[in-house]
């Protein structure tokens, strides 16, 4: 059995680059009111491969090889356009922007939360004003 590394080695690299292409690093353009947005990415691969041969005393030779490769993807913020202006938002370091996204949540729930005490505070009233 003849085990060819170099072709092995080149069939996965080529896997590889197709998996972190120009379109991966920088995903699908997206608009948010009067901004367009675009996703942006940092991408790592790794390879590894060997071979070996020896002798084996139940046949007259043996041989044995193999490659892997991982791949690492990492967002790192949003490439941001309004007219002319471009903007970088980082996704690992907080902006107000950011700050503010992820406030939204608890923010609508206080909003909800003081509407629900207002109803309740008017239906107390409504009771006490029909007796």
């Amino acid at each position: 059995m003849d085990i060819n590394i170099e072709a092995l080695l080149d069939k996965v690299s080529d896997h590889v680059k197709s998996l972190a292409s120009t379109e991966t690093i920088l995903g699908e353009e997206f608009t948010l009111g009067e901004f367009t947005c675009r996703p942006v990415i940092k991408v790592g691969t790794g390879f590894g491969s060997g071979a070996g041969s020896g002798k084996d005393p139940k046949s007259t030779s043996a041989a044995g090889g193999g490659a892997g490769a991982g791949i690492g993807i990492t967002p790192l913020g949003f490439l941001t356009t309004k007219g002319d202006q471009i903007y970088f938002i980082p996704s690992d370091k907080k902006t107000p922007l950011s700050s503010l996204i992820d406030k939204v949540p608890d923010l609508v729930e206080k909003v909800a939360d003081m509407k629900n005490k207002g109803d309740k505070k008017e239906e107390k009233k409504e009771e006490k004003d029909s007796k």
